[in-house]
C-alpha cells in the first residue's frame, strides 16, 4: 500500500545509506583519477580524447539514460501503456540519426565544443556566442528534468512529504553533482557515468527477469496481467492513442512530440561533446555503436519494468505516490524485492540523475569559457589561457549548479520524460538545423546561423512558456493538481504540449531564409578544408580556435 507520506516499510535509513555509499565510491575514483589529469583545458573538458571507443559507449549511454528513462519511461508506459513506450522508441531511433549524420563528421571538426564546428567557417564572435547561449539553454531544461527526478525519488523513498524539505534534498544533490565537475573534469564525469550505466543497465535487467519470472518468462501475459488489473481502461494499454488518439489535437501533439524525439539528439550539447572524448572517428564511430546496443537493451526492458509495474502496482496507485508517475519504477522495485532492492534502485536512480547532471554542467561551463569568454570576451587573447580557461569553467559549473537547483525546484512533481522531450525540442530546433546547414550546405553563412539559432531557440522557448505545460491544465481528479508547471494560472496560447512541430521546420526555413539575405558571402575555400577535415579528420589536432 502507497501512503502520502512515501512507501509503507521502507527504509529511508537504509535508502539514504545506498546511496550514501555509492556518493562516497564515486567521489573516490574522481578524486584518483583527478590525480591523473592535466590542469589543461584539453583535459578538463574532453579527458585528453583518451577513452577508447567501448569505453565512451558506455559512458554515453550513461550520459544518455537520464532520470527520465529510468523514472519516466516507465511510469508513462505503466499509465499509458502503448503510447508512453513510444518515447522509448523515439529515443532509440534518434541514435540513427546522431551515428548517419554528425558523430564523425562533428568528432573530425571541432575540438572542445558545439561552437567550434559552427565557427569553423564563420564570423567566429556572434556565432560562438549564439551556440554557447543555446548550450545554455538546452542544458537548462535537461537539467530541469533530472533535478524534478531527484525532487520525486526523495518524496517517496526518504518520507520528506514537504516542498521545503524536497527543496532542500534537491540542493543536496545539485552540490555532489558540482563536487563530481570541479574535483574530476570530464575524466572523473565519464567514469561515474560508466559505473552508472552499468549499475542501471544490471540493476533493470534484473528487475526485468524478476519480472517476467513472476508471469512465467512470458510478455504476454504480464501484458495481460497490466490489462486486467487496470480494470474498464485496461485493453487501451495495448493499443495507441490512451495519450494521445483522444482528438486531432493531441494526434498532432504526438506528431511533435515524435519530430522532437528523433531529431533532438543529433543537436543535444552533452552528447555531442562526447565524441570528442575519444582518440579518432573509428573510435567516435564505435562508440555510437556500442551506445545503440546498450540503450536499445534498456529501452526493451522499460517496456516490461513499465507493464510490470501496471500489473503488480497498479496505474492508480502510481498516481497517487509521491513524484506521481515518476515513482512506478521505485514501486514496482518495492513489490518485488521489499526495502533492500527499493533502496538499491532508489540508488541507482539517485546515481543516474548525478551522472546525467554532472555530463551537463561540464558542457554548459566548457562552453560558457571557451567560447563566450575566451573567444567572444577576450578574443582569443588571454594570458595563461589553459589555466585561465579551466578556473572560468570552474566558476560557471558552481553558477549553473545553482540555477539547475533552482530550477529542479519549480519543476518538481512534473513528468520527467515529459521535460526532457522539451529540451530535446530546442536541441532540435536551435542546433541541428545549424549544424547541418554547417557540414552539407556550402553557401550557408554567418547570418543564416544567427537567425537559425537564435530563430529557433526564440520561438521554442516562446512556444514552450505560452504552451499548456507552463499553465492550463485541468486539475487532475486522482491527484488534485494540474499537470502544468504553475498552479492556479492559465496564459497559453499555443495548444501542443510540444512545439517541435513548428519550431523545427521553421528554425531550417529560418536558417535558408538567413543565409539567402545576408550580405557576406560563404567562405568557399573554408568550407573545401571544413569538408576535407569532417570526411578524413586531417589537420584535426589543429583546432579552431580565432
Amino acid at each position: 500500500m502507497i501512503l502520502a507520506q512515501g512507501v509503507e516499510g521502507s527504509s529511508p535509513l537504509l535508502n539514504i545509506s545506498i546511496f550514501g555509499l555509492f556518493v562516497v565510491v564515486t567521489l573516490v575514483i574522481v578524486v584518483r583519477v583527478s590525480k591523473r589529469a592535466t590542469a589543461g583545458a584539453s583535459d578538463f573538458y574532453t579527458a585528453g580524447g583518451g577513452f577508447s571507443g567501448p569505453q565512451n559507449g558506455i559512458a554515453i549511454s550513461g550520459d544518455y539514460l537520464s532520470a527520465a528513462s529510468f523514472l519516466g519511461i516507465a511510469g508513462a508506459i505503466a499509465i499509458n501503456g502503448y503510447d508512453g513506450f513510444l518515447y522509448s522508441i523515439g529515443f532509440l531511433v534518434a541514435w540513427l540519426v546522431a551515428l548517419l549524420l554528425v558523430a564523425e563528421l562533428l568528432r573530425n571538426t571541432g575540438r572542445f565544443t558545439m561552437g567550434d564546428v559552427l565557427a569553423f567557417r564563420m564570423r567566429q564572435r556572434p556565432v560562438r556566442a549564439a551556440a554557447a547561449t543555446s548550450t545554455l539553454a538546452v542544458s537548462f531544461f535537461y537539467l530541469l528534468a533530472q533535478m524534478a527526478g531527484a525532487g520525486g525519488l526523495v518524496a517517496l523513498l526518504l518520507n520528506v512529504t514537504d516542498k521545503t524539505g524536497q527543496a532542500v534534498v534537491i540542493g543536496i544533490v545539485g552540490a555532489v553533482m558540482i563536487a563530481y565537475v570541479l574535483i574530476g573534469g570530464m575524466r572523473g564525469t565519464t567514469w561515474v557515468q560508466i559505473i552508472k550505466a552499468v549499475l542501471l543497465i544490471v540493476g533493470a535487467a534484473i528487475m526485468t527477469l524478476w519480472v517476467l519470472g513472476l508471469y512465467g518468462m512470458n510478455l504476454s501475459a504480464v501484458l495481460g496481467a497490466a490489462v486486467d488489473r487496470a480494470g474498464q481502461a485496461g485493453e487501451a494499454l495495448l493499443s495507441p492513442g490512451k495519450q494521445y488518439g483522444k482528438s486531432g489535437l493531441t494526434r498532432l501533439d504526438f506528431l511533435s512530440l515524435a519530430l522532437a524525439l528523433v531529431l533532438g539528439t543529433a543537436g543535444l550539447p552533452h552528447i555531442l561533446m562526447r565524441f570528442y572524448t575519444v582518440p579518432s572517428a573509428r573510435e567516435a564511430r564505435r562508440s555510437v555503436v556500442w551506445a545503440i546496443w546498450l540503450i536499445g537493451l534498456f529501452y526493451l526492458f522499460t517496456l516490461v519494468l513499465g507493464y510490470g509495474a501496471g500489473a503488480l502496482v497498479g496505474a492508480e496507485e502510481i498516481k497517487k505516490a509521491p513524484g506521481a508517475a515518476n515513482s512506478a519504477a521505485p514501486l514496482l522495485a518495492y513489490h518485488l524485492g521489499g526495502t533492500v532492492l527499493l533502496g538499491i534502485i532508489a540508488a541507482i536512480a539517485f546515481a543516474t540523475i548525478l551522472a546525467v547532471v554532472a555530463g551537463l554542467t561540464i558542457t554548459a561551463s566548457a562552453s560558457f569559457a571557451h567560447d563566450i569568454y575566451v573567444n567572444v570576451i577576450k578574443r582569443g587573447q588571454v594570458e595563461n589561457a589553459a589555466q585561465t580557461e579551466v578556473t572560468i569553467a570552474r566558476r560557471t559549473a558552481v553558477v549553473i549548479g545553482l540555477v539547475a537547483i533552482a530550477g529542479g525546484i519549480l519543476a518538481n512533481g512534473q513528468n520527467i520524460a515529459f521535460l526532457v522531450a522539451l529540451a530535446f525540442a530546442v536541441a532540435a530546433s536551435a542546433n541541428l538545423p545549424t549544424i547541418l546547414y554547417s557540414l552539407f550546405w556550402r553557401r550557408f553563412n554567418t547570418t543564416g546561423a544567427l537567425w537559425s539559432i537564435y530563430g529557433g531557440l526564440t520561438v521554442t522557448i516562446v512556444l514552450i512558456a505560452f504552451s499548456p505545460v507552463v499553465s492550463g491544465k485541468p486539475v487532475d481528479p486522482v491527484t488534485g493538481r494540474s499537470a502544468s508547471m504553475l498552479q492556479g494560472v492559465d496564459f497559453h496560447w499555443f495548444p501542443l504540449d510540444n512545439p517541435g512541430l513548428v519550431s523545427i521546420p521553421l528554425s531550417f526555413l529560418l536558417g535558408y531564409v538567413g543565409t539567402l539575405v545576408g550580405r557576406e558571402k560563404a567562405d568557399r575555400e573554408k568550407y573545401a578544408e571544413m569538408e576535407v577535415r569532417s570526411l578524413t579528420g586531417a589537420g584535426m589536432a589543429k583546432a579552431v580556435v580565432h
